[in-house]
Order: C-alpha cells, then sequence, then structure tokens
C-alpha cells in the first residue's frame, strides 16, 4: 500500500491500521448571498494546499450545503490522525478549511474569509466510531451571531460532530 492509497471506506482494518472514512459536513443557516460588502457569496471546502481548489461551492442564499469528502484516519500515539485530500494542517492540528468568497466573471474565486472546522474539538470516542463505522458526519449553522459567514476557529457548541455511516 502506497502513502496515497486507502483503504475503502466500511471496510473493518485492524486495531493499528489506517481506514478509510468519510467526512460528511451538513450546513445550514448560510448568510444570504449579498451583504454590505461583498455580493455574490458562495462557500465551498477548501483542497488541502490549494487556495482555488474548492469542492463544491454553494451559494450562501442556499437553504442547505452539504460536502461529503474522504479521508483517512490512522491510529497513533495521540490519537487518530484524519488525513485526506481535504484536511489541513499538521498532527494535532488537522482541520477543515470552509472558505467564503465570491466568484467573478471569469469564474476566479476571491475569498475574503474561511471557517476552520476543527477535529482537536471531536470527542475521541466519536472519533474511534467513526472510524469502525466509516463515517464522521458534522452538522452547523454556517451564519454567526450578527448574521455573518461563521468564520475562525469552530468549535463545539457551533459544530456537532457524530459517528455512523453517511451518505
Amino acid at each position: 500500500m502506497t502513502g496515497s492509497d486507502t483503504i475503502p471506506t466500511g471496510r473493518r482494518a485492524a486495531a493499528g491500521d489506517p481506514a478509510g472514512i468519510r467526512i460528511r459536513i451538513e450546513a445550514t443557516d448560510l448568510p444570504g448571498r449579498d451583504l454590505p460588502r461583498h455580493r455574490g457569496i458562495q462557500v465551498g471546502v477548501q483542497r488541502r494546499n490549494s487556495q482555488q481548489d474548492l469542492l463544491d461551492l454553494h451559494p450562501g442564499d442556499a437553504p442547505t450545503a452539504v460536502w461529503t469528502l474522504p479521508a483517512t484516519a490512522t491510529p497513533t500515539q495521540a490519537g487518530l490522525d484524519i488525513t485526506g485530500p481535504h484536511i489541513q494542517g499538521r498532527p494535532g492540528g488537522r482541520f477543515i478549511y470552509l472558505s467564503w468568497g465570491t466568484v467573478d466573471g471569469a469564474g476566479t474565486f476571491a475569498r475574503f474569509s474561511r471557517a476552520k472546522l476543527m477535529f482537536d474539538a471531536v470527542d475521541p470516542a466519536t472519533l474511534d466510531a467513526a472510524r469502525r463505522t466509516g463515517g464522521l458526519l458534522a452538522r452547523l449553522k454556517l451564519s454567526d451571531a450578527r448574521g455573518n459567514p461563521l468564520c475562525a476557529a469552530v468549535r463545539p457548541p457551533l459544530i456537532d460532530w457524530s459517528a455512523g455511516q453517511v451518505g
């Protein structure tokens, strides 16, 4: 198995082996498409090391936004390390970026802010269960208390993490 291969999602891995999982992000309460300083707002999941490579842009006025990401959960002495094409950061500080921006007429995304969905805030028992079941689910609202796009580090109670099969 090479470093870029993963075990197919849902297949049981031995206790110390990496396991393929799917991460599903279900977002509601988007802030709207137009705000005083930004018009045509969209949000998407940023690919690791590529600010312009975004997964499934959703308009800021969509009723919901859903993303499903492939990942690998690898046991380490410090706990599970979650990696994948859309997982950012170093071990112990991994996260997913939700990038907020606008798209111009040429299709170029201009980011103005990001939210970081922090894995260090996921209960270790939930991560273990996600490794066993093959799925990790994140549910959150994408508007802050003032109705603006949710930004900065996102941890409970602003996000709810659970394990189980994801679609």
